[in-house]
């Protein structure tokens, strides 16, 4: 009998499998088993799931007596995605956070200001995008939970001082740095990569800060250079703030995900708070997303987007596209 897994099920298999906590792993095994399909053939698959609940409760309560040491790098991700600002000391990779955020790191002249991750808001139409300022990349020091900190974001964006003639050597160092611990960064947004390979390949945006300043575009041609064919490179200035607005469309679309409204019948679509979905999901897959009830009791749905009638019913495998609005009846 085929197990006919939900795509809730297929969701929280995912987040089980990139937790960095046993605390997230056993909430997402819960999901799990509350997801799958109760009937003979998941049997097996639903001991399976209480056996390493069981396991995992144990062990998260051993341990609940004693004071455990945050993980640095396990940031928890929000709304549309996350990604991880990487680059060498005075790269200005928080000059850009404070930029495109409502947040105010610290920026200093001085290389190391960043010592822990920071994670901040960054909006982009409808929806907020997680930007994580990370510690710079050092040969002198960087901390060790660093490269798993780059490994378990969604993208990676790579900042290159264009304001330095030191900039081709300090990428050089850092790309080099993440090969040794086992990640690669790589051009995006490619195709999904499955981050239990033994090397973690991360979907990756160069980008050139610092553009303000004198002999940056000499820099920049130079990186194009070195590095075109390996990334795709955008050019910015947080001080004079050109350059942003690029900035943040094109790392919503290397997150690969679209938004999807919803409207109840006779009135109007909720598109403030836009449902955000992997690219290639169904209709099937935001009901799911809104209720599981929704989803099994539901009879047909409306949809309204570019290149559609509007209103016209469309089955639950449909494939959904960015901000299409969804009405769904049960």
């Amino acid at each position: 009998m085929s197990a006919n897994l939900s795509p809730e099920y297929h969701e929280a298999d995912r987040r089980f499998r990139e937790a960095s906590t046993d605390e997230d792993r056993l909430e997402a095994l819960r999901d799990m088993l509350t997801a799958i399909p109760k009937h003979k053939g998941t049997e097996k698959m639903q001991a399976d799931i209480k056996s390493r609940i069981a396991k995992l409760r144990g062990k998260v309560l051993k341990g609940g007596g004693k004071k455990k040491r945050p993980d640095p790098s396990h940031v928890r991700r929000e709304w549309a995605g996350q990604v991880v600002l990487v680059g060498a000391p005075n790269a200005g990779k928080s000059a850009l956070v404070g930029a495109v955020t409502n947040a105010d790191p610290e920026v200093a002249n001085y290389p190391f200001t960043t010592q822990k991750p920071q994670p901040a808001m960054m909006p982009f139409e409808n929806v907020q995008i997680q930007l994580v300022d990370a510690p710079a990349v050092s040969l002198d020091y960087t901390p060790p939970w660093l490269p798993n900190l780059v490994r378990l974001a969604d993208v990676a964006c790579l900042l290159a001082d264009a304001g330095n003639d030191g900039c081709l050597e300090n990428i050089e160092e850092v790309l080099g740095f993440l090969v040794e611990r086992r990640v690669s960064l790589v051009q995006g947004p490619g195709e999904g990569v499955d981050r239990r390979e033994k090397v973690a390949r991360v979907p990756t945006l160069m980008v050139a800060t610092k553009m303000d300043r004198p002999g940056s575009t000499d820099r920049v041609d130079i990186l194009r250079e070195f590095f075109g064919d390996q990334f795709e490179i955008l050019t910015c200035s947080a001080a004079e703030g050109t350059g942003l607005d690029a900035l943040r469309r094109r790392l919503f679309e290397y997150l690969k995900v679209v938004r999807v409204c919803t409207k109840e019948p006779g009135k109007a679509p909720e598109t403030k708070q836009p449902y955000v979905l992997p690219v290639g999901s169904t209709v099937l897959d935001l009901a799911y997303r809104v209720h599981k009830d929704l989803a099994r009791n539901m009879q047909y749905a409306r949809i309204w987007g570019h290149g559609k009638f509007d209103g016209q019913r469309v089955p639950r495998d449909h494939v959904l596209q960015d901000m299409d609005i969804l009405e769904i009846r049960a």
